[in-house]
């Protein structure tokens, strides 16, 4: 599923908290993206009257959300504060969850302030508490004055309520042990291993594990819209983010405010293009690496750009058959080689950081340094701990936005091969998983376009070198939107707003401060 990383900023080491993230390998290491949802049956939502005092619904049980006080409080630089919502929207007498939120008000005088900016760096399981306090400073002065920034997580992730399937062990276990599939035995021996990590987490997790899907999250945002007095939604996702924010404008049309989606999903697509929509991305970003890794000085990678490839595919191939001493943490395997090099592909600042781990890797036989980048990408600590539920949270939201598919041994094969054909260096990696095949909870999701006919006009920000999510998707999604604006970076890297260059942020900022929408189709 979707690998993600972040606008900002570039890879450090170690790292602190987790950057915002695409997509993740799950199961036995397949990169998938994840669809759309079909939106439920809604009740009223609640309207929003001119002092900014929310009106409570009148029918579908929902009224005590809507009406609740939000107490805030200081926490550090921000404020924080901690909010209910039901568990299931679909019956809210079920019980109920909590979800965690921060915020940054707004530095321009009130006449300025055109309202709260919530925040979704993507995953899904990413957290917007953690992106806000990372990234925060990133959005221009005109951004900072004119909304509250409001970083929030999502139910399932981080501080809200959250999912749980055990300690570093178990996630070891099944995120870096991860068998292959040669025979229908493999296969049914991987459906095994999914069901016997999900028993855990709905063990764990409860009741939660089964409503965590993203159209559940969606009607969570119009809560948070609603209690924070706004009467439209503006948003600014990103990755998973856009696929969360294109389903709220699906649900809520009518409310949508200034919507910023950047790094778009194509929630049309079958989960098979979306893994070889992937592939292709990475496999493109890699060969745009290499290429520029050999145009300068000290570049480990011999020869032609074909040949430079060749050499990384063989050194992942020799980490599967003998992985590599790390100088004390766990030996570099394959899934953790490919984590490593995937998670610098993100954003062009982190090559250099490659050109240093596949050195090391090349020349002393020591995955220490491709280590770390895959411990960066799974926010592990060297020891084996996990610093948050990003990983955890990923894998159950994705196993509810889709549905599950039954695959044998030679349908994967041929899966694999049509895959590799057009990714040839890691596409086998995108390809090799029985998914979320005997997942505990059953998928509630189901692909098709998202139009949003009656939102205002939403901005989509596409970049042509992004790998996790590849700039057609984005296309794609501009065009479904009934309202949609495509603006295009020609750059490298994943996402394009805080990290590209001044016509992407002016376009951006003055779409977002005073509501000027881009011209469709704006190349910079």
């Amino acid at each position: 599923m979707p690998l993600d990383a972040p606008p900002v900023p570039a890879l450090r080491r170690p790292r602190p908290r987790p950057h915002v993230r695409a997509a993740a390998v799950v199961g036995a290491g397949a990169l998938l993206l994840a669809g759309c949802v079909a939106p439920k049956e809604q009740t009223t939502p609640p309207t929003v009257d001119a002092d900014g005092q929310t009106q409570a619904p009148v029918e579908g049980g929902i009224e005590a959300y809507y009406g609740q006080e939000v107490a805030w409080e200081e926490c550090g630089d921000l404020e924080c504060a901690v909010v209910q919502a039901p568990l299931d929207w679909d019956d809210p007498g079920a019980g109920s969850i909590e979800l965690a939120m921060s915020r940054s008000l707004a530095t321009g005088p009130d006449d300025a302030r055109v309202g709260s900016l919530l925040l979704n760096p993507g995953g899904p399981g990413s957290s917007g508490i953690e992106f806000l306090e990372g990234a925060g400073a990133a959005f221009g002065e005109p951004v900072r004055e004119a909304f509250d920034l409001v970083g929030f997580d999502p139910r399932g992730v981080g501080a809200s309520s959250a999912v749980d399937c055990g300690d570093g062990s178990v996630l070891d276990d099944f995120f870096l042990d991860v068998p292959p599939l040669e025979d229908d035995a493999d296969v049914e021996a991987a459906r095994a291993r999914v069901a016997a990590f999900s028993e855990g987490c709905l063990a764990a997790t409860g009741p939660l594990l089964g409503h965590v899907d993203t159209v559940s999250a969606a009607r969570d945002l119009d809560l948070l819209r609603a209690l924070l007095g706004d009467e439209q939604l503006h948003y600014a996702g990103f990755s998973y983010g856009t696929f969360l924010g294109a389903t709220y404008a699906e649900l809520f049309p009518e409310r949508v405010g200034r919507m910023l989606l950047d790094g778009a999903l194509d929630p049309s697509i079958s989960s098979e293009q979306l893994s070889v929509g992937q592939a292709e991305g990475f496999e493109a970003a890699l060969r745009a690496y290499v290429e520029d890794c050999q145009a300068g000085n000290g570049c480990p990678l011999r020869g032609s750009t074909d040949e430079g490839m060749q050499q990384i595919a063989r050194l992942v191939e020799r980490t599967a058959q003998q992985p590599l001493d790390t100088e004390g943490g766990v030996p570099l395997n394959a899934t953790l080689a490919v984590y490593g090099i995937v998670r610098t592909l993100y954003n062009d600042a982190d090559w250099p950081a490659l050109t240093a781990g596949l050195e090391e890797a090349l020349t002393t036989d020591t995955g220490a340094l491709l280590l770390a980048f895959a411990n960066d990408y799974l926010s592990r600590t060297a020891d084996g701990d996990y610093l948050d539920n990003t990983m955890v949270a990923f894998t159950a939201i994705n196993c509810l936005d889709y549905p599950s598919e039954r695959m044998d041994a030679a349908a994967l094969a041929e899966r694999t091969a049509a895959i590799e054909e057009v990714a040839p260096t890691l596409g086998r990696f995108f390809a090799t998983d029985v998914g979320c095949d005997g997942w505990a909870v059953p998928s509630t999701g189901e692909r098709g376009p998202i139009a949003a006919d009656g939102a205002a006009p939403i901005v989509v920000v596409g970049t042509t070198g992004d790998p996790a999510t590849p700039y057609a998707w984005s296309v794609s999604l501009a065009e479904q939107l009934s309202s949609g604006v495509l603006v295009t970076w020609e750059g490298e890297g994943h996402t394009a707003y805080l990290r590209s260059n001044a016509c992407v942020t002016d376009a951006v900022d003055a779409y977002l401060v005073d509501g000027t929408v881009p011209e469709d189709g704006l190349t910079c």
